[in-house]
């Protein structure tokens, strides 16, 4: 997925500000979903954030094109690991690893069945980028 940096998303020094890589992840990866044409939630069921490694190799900057790259490494009944990766012409910006926990009603449970099946597809592809 790409996406343009905007005033906005900059602090005092026209810098990405820190939660924002955050945001590009999770736009990215929610992307993958609606591309699919795959629900990430029903009813009262839905993935949430566990734990967020999160790695800050070098700025972003006003006016940058960055692309967000979207991986499952790892796929469980009930969690996932997410890998993103924020590049801007080829240098790596910033990774993360998300792991995502399905809950329904706040109690972690199975993830349903479409989700999974595409998580595990997503998965076997090496690494799922958005264009």
């Amino acid at each position: 997925m790409k996406i343009r940096v905007y005033y906005e998303d900059t602090d005092m020094g026209g810098i990405v500000y820190h939660t924002n890589y955050i945001k590009y992840c999770e736009r990215a990866r929610s992307e993958r979903f609606f591309q699919a044409g795959v629900n990430p939630g029903e009813g009262n069921c839905h993935f949430v954030v566990k734990d967020i490694n999160a790695h800050y190799l070098a700025p972003a900057k006003f006016g940058d094109l960055l692309h967000v790259k979207v991986k499952v490494l790892e796929c469980k009944k009930v969690s996932c690991v997410v890998r993103h990766e924020i590049t801007r012409d080829d240098k790596m910006l910033f990774w993360a690893d998300i792991t995502l926990a399905y809950v329904c009603n706040g109690k972690p449970t199975k993830i349903h069945d479409e989700a999974l099946s595409f998580l595990l597809s997503e998965k076997e592809s090496v690494s799922s980028s958005l264009e």
